[in-house]
């Protein structure tokens, strides 16, 4: 679909912080490559974000980024249907950040979980601690996403933007001539799409139908002869709003499966317990060989609970249905051992990952092309980031030659 409004525009992005496990792939990447053909995506390599948390070793960072695009790249995602970018390439997140942060109450960012962990976890906050948030709203508002897809947890970040896109353009998008410059701004299209656009606006507001709203959306991207203001103008006149300078984003739903690590815990790098995306294949038995099973089945002969094992929920995962029939009929009657239960689990671990490391080899011995794709990434993000700018400059009076 790939279509530029923000109701088909999805954010998503990752701090570079380590290597993508697969915790990742099931959680968050199986959706972006699902998405990347269905919407308008965007995805942000944080790396501000991981600066706030790694200030004193910097230098580790551009490896992160290095590293998080490749396997980005080596599951499937492609630069050619959703932009990589780079978050520090797009200076403009700074810029809108600080113009936020004069409508943004300290107390919105203090409810904030991410700065209740911060102010546990450190003596003395920083700046970066506590305008983490809006910094994360800038992410999103910048590109004018309508869908950000998140965790349940970061759900409040996508809340905390819609209360700041809310209120800015609350702020600065409530002319008090607004409803003659819409009708001025109408009398701009020809007679046709304007009783078009019109009929599509009585349709909307009258009878609530939702069609005709994204029709009329549509049709207003179309105008040529229609300033970027008189857009923001006429969307908000067809909605029954003021200009809509900012996009309010929803959150995009996902099914993500919840990955256990090597020790029963969800897989998290925090935890020690991950497999990598570019684990190698011996490693990864070692790894399997070597994890924990049911505590209570002692010797080859007593039975055991697959549900009481830490393997069994990587077999849910990675094992199809007669595997795991069979893995449930052997444990239960001690007709296997625990590690004959594992060797399928291997199997089938190092048969899913094997594709990802090929490719990820291909671009670890060519780390000019996966510059080039951020680069290119980063300065198509950059285009649409300037219009949003130049839009809030414009409404905020702060054009001032």
């Amino acid at each position: 679909m790939n279509t530029g409004h923000p109701d088909q525009r999805v954010l998503s992005g990752m701090r570079p912080s380590g290597a993508l496990h697969l915790g990742h792939f099931h959680g968050v990447l199986k959706n972006w490559l699902k998405f990347q053909h269905e919407y308008d995506c965007f995805f942000c390599v944080a790396d501000w974000q991981a600066l706030g948390r790694n200030f004193q070793a910097p230098k580790n960072i551009a490896q992160h980024i290095q590293n998080l695009v490749i396997d980005w790249l080596s599951v499937g995602i492609d630069p050619a249907s959703a932009k990589i970018f780079l978050q520090s390439r797009v200076p403009e997140h700074a810029e809108l950040h600080l113009l936020l942060s004069t409508i943004t109450p300290l107390t919105w960012l203090e409810r904030m979980p991410a700065f209740k962990e911060a102010q546990e976890a450190n003596e003395s906050l920083s700046l970066s601690d506590i305008s983490s948030p809006l910094l994360k709203t800038t992410d999103i508002l910048i590109y004018q996403a309508g869908l950000v897809t998140v965790s349940d947890e970061h759900e409040v970040h996508v809340e905390l933007a819609r209360e700041i896109a809310r209120r800015f353009n609350h702020l600065y998008g409530r002319e008090s001539d607004f409803e003659k410059k819409s009708e001025q701004a109408i009398g701009k299209m020809n007679k046709k799409v304007s009783k078009l656009y019109q009929n599509l606006r009585r349709s909307f507001q009258e009878q609530g139908n939702q069609e005709a709203l994204l029709m009329g959306r549509a049709l207003l991207e179309d105008q040529q002869v229609l300033t970027m203001g008189d857009r923001d103008r006429l969307t908000g006149y067809l909605e029954g709003n003021g200009r809509q300078l900012l996009a309010e984003p929803q959150t995009l739903v996902t099914k993500a499966a919840r990955i256990t690590g090597l020790d029963g815990r969800v897989m998290s790098r925090n935890y020690n317990n991950i497999i990598s995306l570019r684990e190698t294949s011996d490693s990864v038995e070692q790894k399997i060989r070597t994890m924990p099973t049911d505590s209570r089945r002692v010797r080859l002969t007593d039975p055991g609970d697959p549900l009481r094992c830490p393997v069994w929920p990587l077999h849910e995962n990675f094992s199809d249905q007669k595997t795991c029939d069979w893995v449930t009929e052997g444990c239960t009657t001690a007709g296997i051992g625990c590690l004959e239960c594992k060797k399928p689990l291997i199997d089938n671990i190092n048969a899913q990952l094997e594709p990802i490391r090929v490719r990820a080899k291909e671009y670890e011995e060519h780390p000019g092309l996966v510059k080039d794709i951020i680069y290119q990434g980063s300065d198509d993000a950059r285009d649409v980031a300037r219009e949003t700018l130049d839009r809030v400059r414009d409404a905020m009076g702060m054009v001032y030659y």
